[in-house]
């Protein structure tokens, strides 16, 4: 008796299932145990299976550059049919050397192993690999992607990978990200606001601020590139220079950054320099329940530079209340922060 997955629509089927599911979302060891069982189950299991991903065209590279012929090796081991209308007469024959037969076959078998390798090999490389990450608030947290490329990814941040055989692309959404970028023949770029970073071998960060975008880069090099990557040169960054990107007109401003000031968010640490109060305040709040709420324009236009702890809250109030121009409650399970008016010890002074 045969099963549903044994009729050649239900293969077909399987072959398809497989395929998309290696597409989409990437195959874990469970499941790539049990696919490579049904692959070797049946030669027609994969004799249809290369017909799906011929038909997708994502292994058209990878297996004309095989030096093992599939096909033939399929063929060779394929039953072949005896016509419904001939019976065959019994015929006295000697019987088979079973060690010949088996020196026959094992080269066979080692051949299918290794092509099956390959085609594990040539999946893995050429099939697309996407894939979705996201940070809640007040819960950092670092990964490292298939290519070995290690992502911190700050809280209240997300990204999408899609990585091929040409490329890896990474689409940052919201909220910020650093890149530690492995090494790799395909380019590594990263879109986001409009922009296309494009990596030459580095370690770089990125984050969306409420106007504009800070690229900074710690180890290496990284180019700035208008329009997704296919607009105008705006950057070529080396080791210690940080660029911000107006969203608006694309003004680009270039300084000088220590790595500190670049990484020290990886460890919950809110560094900042000539950083307007109110990115200041988005900083604090990504990790935190208790939030700074900025009052007035002027105040979250006021520029700071400081280095504190992203838990700390206390000392974060503290260090705003040394400023000359602001003041700082606590109602409401928020500190509110905005510009200091004159008050009567202000006046008597004068």
């Amino acid at each position: 008796m045969t099963g549903p997955g044994d009729h050649p629509a239900g293969i077909t089927q399987e072959a398809a299932h497989w395929h998309a599911l290696q597409r989409q979302v990437g195959l874990g060891a469970a499941q790539q145990a049990r696919f490579m069982d049904w692959l070797v189950a049946s030669p027609e299991h994969l004799r249809e299976y290369l017909a799906i991903a011929r038909v997708a065209g994502e292994l058209g590279d990878v297996l004309r550059a095989m030096p093992i012929d599939l096909e033939a090796l399929i063929d060779d081991e394929a039953p072949q049919p005896a016509p419904d209308n001939v019976v065959a007469l019994p015929v006295r024959r000697p019987p088979p050397k079973a060690a010949p037969r088996r020196r026959m076959r094992l080269p066979r078998f080692a051949a299918a192993a290794v092509a099956l390798l390959a085609l594990g090999i040539g999946m893995h490389l050429a099939w697309p690999q996407s894939a979705h990450y996201a940070a809640p608030h007040g819960a950092p947290r670092s990964f490292e992607l298939p290519d070995g490329t290690v992502v911190h990814l700050n809280a209240e941040s997300a990204l999408s990978m899609r990585f091929s055989l040409l490329h890896r692309r990474i689409e940052l959404a919201r909220g910020q990200a650093s890149f530690v970028v492995a090494d790799d023949r395909r380019p590594f770029a990263v879109h986001a606001a409009g922009l296309q970073v494009r990596d030459i071998g580095t370690t770089f960060d990125v984050s969306l601020q409420r106007e504009q975008a800070q690229i900074g880069v710690a180890e290496g090099r990284v180019r700035i590139v208008a329009a997704a990557g296919e607009g105008r040169l705006l950057a070529d960054l080396r080791a210690g220079q940080s660029a911000r990107v107006d969203y608006r007109d694309q003004a680009v401003s270039v300084s000088h950054e220590d790595v500190e000031t670049m990484t020290g968010w990886w460890t919950r640490r809110v560094v900042f320099r000539d950083m307007p109060l109110r990115d200041v305040a988005d900083a604090f709040n990504r990790l935190n329940r208790v939030h700074l709420h900025v009052e007035d324009a002027a105040a979250g236009e006021l520029r700071l530079t400081g280095n504190l702890s992203g838990d700390d809250l206390d000392s974060l109030r503290a260090f705003l209340d040394g400023q000359p121009t602001l003041r700082t409650t606590l109602s409401a399970g928020r500190i509110h922060v905005g510009t200091r008016r004159p008050g009567p010890e202000d006046v008597q002074r004068r």
